[in-house]
This record gives structure tokens, C-alpha cells and sequence, in this order.
């Protein structure tokens, strides 16, 4: 609602009823009490700025979620595995060649250049039992590969996107199951070299 201003003398009209005031609070008052349909009306307009504010802070929102939404998917959608080079490794041994906590990236690179940091090239064997149904026994089969030849490692590996991943330098073989014919022959293959 528009009010209006007599400017001959200091009053205040209604443009509603035409009835003058002699404030602008006695003129708010009575629009209040006597128009209320135009001061809800009035209340959900907006000025060009605020229809502005809004349209800016829309398009930011907009944006903002879709560069989150596609930070998540391409983080989402690209695999875990294990290393299979040995660029940015750094000179230490794991504590043992059966882990039962995850080995560092770095180390399972020194691994794949030499086992125990002098011998030949080495071959990392990991498990993910967290995100996948690993079978009774799988954990102990794994386990006596390191036992049976000195240059393999067996550790977990929480959020890898597969069940066993067999490394060596350049090589890679993901396994859904236990298999070991399989398992064997990517070893082997190592130790013939």
C-alpha cells in the first residue's frame, strides 16, 4: 500500500481511505488495523535489490553443489589399490612380512623394489576383509605364502576397492576369491626373474 504525504501541511494520508494523519507512526498504526490484506501484501514484496540478493545467492548455491556433487563422484568413482611402482618409497622395512595392521605406501613401494630393503624385488599380497566377506581361513592361507618364501608381504588393506590384490614392481592381479594356482604363479613368475 502506498501512503502519501500532504505536503502543504505536515500530514500523512492514506491512499487506501484518503483519511490524514498527523504522523507516520498514527499512519502505520491505522494501515495496520484497517488494511491489513495490503500490509501482508506488502510484507512478500520485493525490491529489485532483494530479488537481485536472491538470484545471486541462488546461482552460488547451485554452483557450489555441483562442483560438491562432483568433487564426490569423481572422488567416489575412482579406485583404491595398492602401489605398483616405487616412486616416492622411502628406505624402511616393514616390522615383519605378515602385517596385521595396514603397511605405509611407501614402504610397500621399497618392498616392490627389494624385499627386506636389499634382496630381490618383492611382492605385496593385501586383503580388504572390512568391505568385503572374506571366507574362514582366507587371512591364514595368505599368511603362509610369506611363510613359504622370503620376499612376500601379507597385510591388510582397509578401503581398497578389491578383496586380494597381488603386487610386484609393474604388475598387478586382483582377485575376488582365494585362488591359489593363481596365486602362485604371480609369485613365481617373480622368482624365476
Amino acid at each position: 500500500m502506498r501512503t502519501g504525504r500532504d505536503n502543504k501541511m505536515d500530514k500523512f494520508v492514506c491512499t487506501k481511505c484518503e483519511r490524514e494523519f498527523g504522523s507516520k507512526e498514527a499512519l502505520y498504526q491505522h494501515t495496520q488495523a484497517k488494511h491489513t490484506e495490503e500490509v501482508k501484501k506488502l510484507r512478500f514484496q520485493l525490491n529489485e535489490r532483494q530479488k537481485r540478493k536472491i538470484r545471486n545467492w541462488s546461482i552460488f548455491i547451485v554452483i557450489t553443489v555441483l562442483f560438491a556433487g562432483s568433487v564426490y563422484f569423481l572422488t567416489s568413482s575412482t579406485k583404491t589399490l595398492p602401489p605398483t611402482d616405487i616412486q616416492g618409497h622411502i628406505e624402511a622395512n616393514p616390522s615383519s612380512h605378515i602385517l596385521k595392521e595396514p603397511m605405509p605406501i611407501e614402504i610397500q613401494k621399497h618392498m616392490l623394489e627389494h624385499a627386506d630393503g636389499y634382496g630381490p624385488p618383492g611382492v605385496v599380497i593385501n586383503y580388504n576383509c572390512e568391505d568385503y566377506n572374506c571366507e574362514d581361513g582366507l587371512i591364514e592361507n595368505l599368511e603362509a605364502f610369506a611363510e613359504k618364501y622370503t620376499f612376500v608381504y601379507i597385510a591388510p588393506f582397509p578401503n581398497m576397492n578389491a578383496k586380494i590384490v597381488l603386487t610386484r614392481h609393474g604388475k598387478i592381479e586382483i582377485l575376488d576369491s582365494y585362488d591359489k594356482e593363481r596365486i602362485e604363479n604371480f609369485i613365481s613368475d617373480i622368482s624365476v626373474k
